[in-house]
């Protein structure tokens, strides 16, 4: 007689997105968050990598990257924490 073995136990997904959200820990605004960060990095890096031959317009256009860069990772790391007044508030 064959044994059979629960990988996961059933969760009640009659919630639509928000139960599913619950299960991966994120709300809507932090993935929405999340995917402005992405986008945002995609564009720096395309910045980097389209660089002028000329010393002075790759410098300028480089650091503009960098700082585009770094404003992405900070808005993946801290966003959720940064909007969350916008994202919970009631009217």
């Amino acid at each position: 007689m064959a044994k059979h073995t629960t990988l996961a136990k059933p969760i009640d997904m009659s919630g639509g997105f928000k139960d599913f959200f619950d299960t991966i820990g994120m709300t809507g605004g932090g993935l929405v968050t999340k995917a402005i960060a992405a986008v945002i990095a995609i564009i720096a890096l395309r910045m980097l990598f389209t660089l002028h031959n000329d010393p002075k317009g790759a410098l300028r256009k480089g650091s503009a990257a960098i700082g585009t860069l770094f404003v992405a990772v900070v808005l993946a790391l801290y966003g959720d924490t940064l909007f969350s007044t916008v994202t919970s508030a009631k009217g």
